[in-house]
C-alpha cells in the first residue's frame, strides 16, 4: 500500500483545514486507516482512525468534537476535516494503514505510512 498525504498549510487559530490521503497499491477497503501527528520534540501520536468497512471511528480526546475522519472507498481516499484549529495542533500529520480489524492507537500497529504533511496554526 502506498499512501500520499496532502492538504497541510499555515492557518490561524480557529480556521479549518482538510487533509487528504490517497491510497494505492492494494485493496483500500481491507484496512483500518488512521491519522497521526508529530510535533517538534514530541513523539508521534494518534489523532483519529476509521475502519474502512462499517466506518467505525475513534478519536484522541484532544481532537474530539473538532476533527472528523472519513473515507471515500470509491476514490481510495482518507480525509481529516480539522475545525477550530489551535496552535497546539501544529505538527506534521501522517496517514497510516493497517490490515487489522481494530483501530489501534500505537504507531507500531501500522504497517504503511504516508510521507506527512505540515500543519501550522498561528495564534
Amino acid at each position: 500500500v502506498q499512501l500520499q498525504a496532502s492538504g497541510g498549510g499555515l492557518v490561524q487559530a480557529g480556521d479549518s483545514l482538510r487533509l487528504s490521503c490517497a491510497a494505492s497499491g492494494s485493496t483500500f477497503s481491507s484496512y483500518v486507516m488512521a491519522w497521526f501527528r508529530q510535533a517538534p520534540g514530541k513523539e508521534r501520536e494518534f489523532v483519529a482512525g476509521i475502519r474502512l468497512i462499517g466506518g467505525t471511528t475513534s478519536y484522541a480526546d484532544s481532537v474530539k468534537g473538532r476533527f472528523t475522519i472519513s473515507r471515500d472507498n470509491a476514490k481510495n481516499t482518507l480525509y481529516l476535516q480539522m475545525n477550530s484549529l489551535k496552535p497546539e495542533d501544529t505538527a506534521v500529520y501522517y496517514c497510516a494503514a493497517d490490515n487489522s480489524m481494530l483501530i489501534f492507537t500505537a504507531t507500531r500497529a501500522y504497517d504503511y505510512w504516508g510521507q506527512g504533511t505540515q500543519v501550522t496554526v498561528s495564534s
